[in-house]
């Protein structure tokens, strides 16, 4: 079986060079990558014409997708039973096929498989920062080794708190294909998505086994977003309708969980002293009441 590693790419050449590098570092050898470049930078299609590992695919968009045209375009790009959606500042530690692919021929046919992640910070340091902590203490399943999780068991526990990292899960391709990217979500959306997919019946496996490396910056879109309150308006307004279809799955603890919104909560009061430091009384106003709003507001 080979493995589609599709690489939707925009940003800094360094790290898409390691990211790429680090494919082809693999112990598993049958993969084959795609990158699908949404950017400008020069000297990129020379670089890339330059290796000569015929599973390694090339190409520049004529025109700028955006984070969610280029993530559908990869999709239908793959052509293989599985596929990585890869990060382009991410790192794949060489076991990482052998350990999905482990996964796998326990699990036949599993829909996503989520291995042990260790989080970089922007020069590669592996870190521990208070997100990841609380995701892997508070909110991540208690697994031993390998676990399959489906229906309103996993529904409840990622609408209690997100705890997969989206570019190391490994998908099936045909599944991926059958939903779609949200795009009235930009941040969020990786949730919507998975959680579409257990509405569907599909199931994710957890291996302990760490494998791939989440790179987080300390400044991000994400966290912009964030400190400005922007995250949190899209974050509510996705959690309340995921209460209602939880409700409409007839699954209610992960309606309540979803009404809840505990960890998205936490999060945002966590962030209110930078905002308040910062004076951005709008992005505190939204903080405030995404953290101590009553859950029926959709305000």
């Amino acid at each position: 079986m080979t493995f589609d590693i599709m690489l939707p790419y925009y940003g800094s050449v360094a790290l898409m060079q390691a990211a790429v590098r680090s494919v082809m570092a693999q112990t598993d050898p049958d993969w084959r990558l795609t990158v699908v470049d949404d950017g400008t930078e020069p000297g990129v299609p020379e670089w890339f014409a330059g290796i000569t590992d015929e599973r390694v695919r090339y190409q520049r968009n004529e025109r700028n997708l955006g984070v969610t045209g280029n993530y559908r375009k990869c999709v239908g790009l793959a052509e293989h039973e599985y596929l990585v959606m890869m990060g382009t500042d991410d790192i794949m530690h060489p076991n990482y096929l052998a350990t999905v692919r482990s996964v796998i021929d326990e699990y036949p046919g599993v829909c996503m498989i989520q291995p042990g992640v260790e989080v970089i910070d922007a020069d590669g340091v592996v870190v521990n920062t208070m997100v990841d902590e609380a995701k892997r203490r508070l909110y991540a399943p208690k697994v031993d080794g390998r676990r399959l999780m489906g229906g309103e068991e996993l529904a409840a526990s990622l609408l209690r708190g997100c705890w997969f990292y989206f570019p190391s899960i490994c998908w099936r391709t045909d599944a991926l294909k059958a939903v779609d990217f949200r795009d009235e979500y930009q941040v969020i959306q990786d949730l919507a998505l998975v959680i579409d997919l257990i509405r569907r019946g599909e199931q994710m496996a957890v291996d302990t086994t760490v494998c791939f490396q989440y790179r987080r910056h300390a400044v991000s879109k994400s966290a912009a977003d964030a400190v400005n309150g922007s995250r949190f308006t899209e974050a509510r307004a996705y959690f309340l309708e995921a209460a209602e279809l939880m409700e409409a799955q007839e699954w209610p603890r992960a309606a309540r969980a979803a009404r809840r919104y505990t960890s998205s909560r936490l999060h945002a009061i966590t962030l209110l002293p930078t905002a308040l430091r910062s004076g951005r009384m709008a992005g505190v106003a939204s903080l405030s009441r995404h953290a101590f709003g009553p859950a029926s507001d959709s305000r």
